[in-house]
């Protein structure tokens, strides 16, 4: 059964932490939703290596609307997790116990929302001690899957992150 995938992500995003998991969403029939401040935007990877239209604005979107959460990584959720149009968006899928997919500095925006506690999970290893101030059981691992949410370290746990976050969508 295909799924619809938000995604949030601004300029700045690590490049193959959005395309290729998006890619692999997309091979298996899931459609993903790119979703940043404003509509008809684009964004700009911090490698300058992708340019990725975005489809809507954070205003535009309902988070009820939408099977699963997607949040690359680079310096995206970082500079997203200062807006709180998109910390209460992000909240609601670890709320309502939707699947979640963050990678790298992902989680940044999951710990602005409160949304970790409790959880094991990984990241990139400088936000380690965030996660572990958040109430998160850190391991480092290449993926980690605790209920609804798949986290991963860095680019090349990729095809770990893409295996588990498609057996999450498969559900």
């Amino acid at each position: 059964m295909s799924k619809l995938v938000a995604c949030v992500m601004t300029n700045l995003f690590e490049d193959s932490e959005y395309t290729e998991p998006a890619n692999a969403f997309r091979n298996e029939g899931h459609s993903v939703v790119t979703i940043e401040k404003e509509k008809n935007q684009v964004v700009t990877g911090k490698k300058g290596e992708v340019e990725v239209a975005i489809d809507h604005g954070i205003d535009e979107v309902n988070p009820k609307d939408f099977d699963a959460l997607f949040i690359p990584g680079g310096f995206s959720p970082d500079i997203l997790r200062a807006d709180e149009r998109f910390v209460k968006f992000v909240k609601h899928f670890m709320n309502e116990n939707k699947p979640v997919f963050a990678i790298c500095h992902g989680p940044q925006l999951l710990i602005t929302a409160k949304a970790l506690e409790g959880r094991v999970a990984t990241g990139f290893k400088s936000i380690a001690v965030d996660m572990e101030y958040a109430g998160v059981n850190f391991k480092d691992e290449e993926v980690v899957v605790c209920h609804n949410l798949v986290t991963s370290r860095k680019p090349d746990d990729l095809p770990a992150f893409n295996r588990e976050s498609l057996k999450q969508l498969a559900n």
